[in-house]
């Protein structure tokens, strides 16, 4: 699935195209230049359309930034979700999670860049409650699908703000690493090897005084 495919799901419809068209501008500008050094003027010339067009569609550069980044969070959850309704067992759940991880960075690796440059800002940004909020649906669906006696068995000794470092923290640094350029290598060929990490990750037991 191209990135157009992904504003297309969230921005359908013909009278969406300038919005998909300036998000899809908006996208090389953030990536080339930087969130910070980006402007509107820069997006403007780059999607060969108005400022005003701009503003009336988004409001602010923030507002764009936001826009795209909440359209990478969605389809990051879709393909979660998808990833585990086929998962029964616990140690399919952590692949489930690790794959469709990697799979998406992977797959939309300039989305991704962009995610992970603009975190911070939407963090601190007037749409950090709408990020709170998307962040905790996500992990009450994953704590759902955990829920089950017999998988909750494998996570209940870890404490729920570890839990995401625990299962993803190695495939995103790994995934960083990859789209910054300083490893060449894949992240879906070493997509077993951080499956396997994370999985053995959940037996930790530290010793607590």
């Amino acid at each position: 699935m191209s990135t157009a495919d992904i504003l297309e799901r969230n921005y359908p419809g013909r009278r969406a195209q300038l919005k998909r068209d300036i998000l899809l501008g908006a996208l090389a500008c953030f990536n080339q230049h930087g969130l910070e050094l980006t402007t509107i003027e820069i997006i403007k010339l780059h999607c060969d359309t108005s400022v005003g067009n701009i503003y009336h569609h988004f409001g602010s550069k923030e507002g764009l930034a936001a826009a795209l980044f909440f359209s990478a969070l969605d389809d990051q959850a879709r393909l979660l979700g998808e990833y585990l309704q086929k998962a029964d067992t616990a140690q399919e759940g952590v692949a489930a999670i690790v794959g469709s991880y990697v799979d998406w960075v992977t797959e939309q690796p300039e989305l991704a860049r962009f995610q992970y440059q603009a975190r911070a800002a939407i963090a601190k940004g007037p749409q950090a409650d709408e990020l709170v909020a998307k962040n905790r649906s996500r992990n009450k669906n994953i704590f759902s699908w955990w829920s089950a006696p017999e998988r909750h068995a494998h996570i209940k000794h870890i404490p729920a703000d570890l839990l995401p470092s625990l299962l993803i923290g190695q495939a995103e640094n790994y995934c960083r690493a990859w789209l910054s350029g300083r490893i060449p290598t894949s992240p879906k060929k070493y997509r077993a090897y951080l499956t396997q990490a994370a999985w053995l990750s959940l037996a930790i037991t530290p010793d607590v005084k």
